[in-house]
């Protein structure tokens, strides 16, 4: 009967973030923020070994309190939710869930591939290497068996299968299943398991990020006149 922490991050919904003309600077209020795809996919998977194994689910969310109340409306035990200090990149996010992860029960650590905000696929491994245990990556299968997990990893040109004993940690897929979407009742019964908040120091590690800017774009206004000179410019002759 595994203990499971799901790593979770709350993201902005990117349909609906414009930058500024000016300071190409992206515009975030008034923007919905929802939990990042890929980390719901890793929250069904750790509900779905529950509901064969037994065990509890922690959802540890960097976000807010609707983000948590959302985790445990699809079946988690208890949320424990914190926001990241401004300017940090993954590994000082990563330094700070290590600290938090250490003091308490665990044997299985489930994240998705990546956030889909930035798309760095390093948080996984980072925290893996902090804790000291393995990590299994692009997980689009898993089945624990005695002491071991046996993941079906995803990778470019074919399917992998390994193992590892537990406590391990395991990045999955999107392919891997389609998160559930919580009943009135569920979400009702939410409001009564346990969320807790914490305010994690600002670590000294890592790179600080100083701002995020949207790509610089220019015309370059040039004037065809006729397709032979189309055809050298598109050719790079032109």
């Amino acid at each position: 009967m595994p203990d499971i922490i799901v790593c979770l991050k709350q993201i902005y919904d990117l349909s609906q973030i414009r930058a500024d003309t000016s300071s190409g600077r992206p515009i975030t209020e008034g923007v919905a923020r929802k939990i990042s795809d890929f980390d719901r996919n890793a929250l069904e998977e750790a509900l779905k070994i529950k509901e064969k194994h037994g065990g509890k689910v922690l959802a540890l969310i960097c976000g807010a309190r609707d983000a948590a109340k959302e985790a445990l409306a699809m079946g988690a035990d208890e949320a424990i939710i914190y926001q990241s200090p401004e300017g940090i990149d993954y590994l000082g996010t990563t330094s700070i869930l290590a600290g938090y992860i250490q003091k308490i029960k665990y044997e299985l650590i489930l994240c998705g591939e990546a956030s889909i905000d930035e798309y760095s696929f390093q948080a996984g491994p980072r925290l893996a290497q902090a804790l000291g245990i393995p990590v299994l990556t692009y997980a689009r299968r898993i089945e624990l068996k005695d002491n071991e997990i046996i993941v079906e990893r995803e990778l470019e040109d074919r399917y992998e299968v390994s193992k590892t004993r537990l406590p391990a940690l395991v990045t999955v897929t999107k392919e891997i299943n389609q998160p559930r979407v919580p009943t009135l009742l569920q979400i009702l019964g939410a409001s009564k398991k346990p969320i807790t908040e914490i305010n994690p120091i600002k670590p000294e590690v890592g790179i600080e990020i100083l701002s995020i800017q949207a790509v610089e774009m220019k015309r370059k206004e040039i004037v065809i006149k006729d397709i032979d000179e189309l055809v050298k410019v598109i050719s790079g002759k032109g």
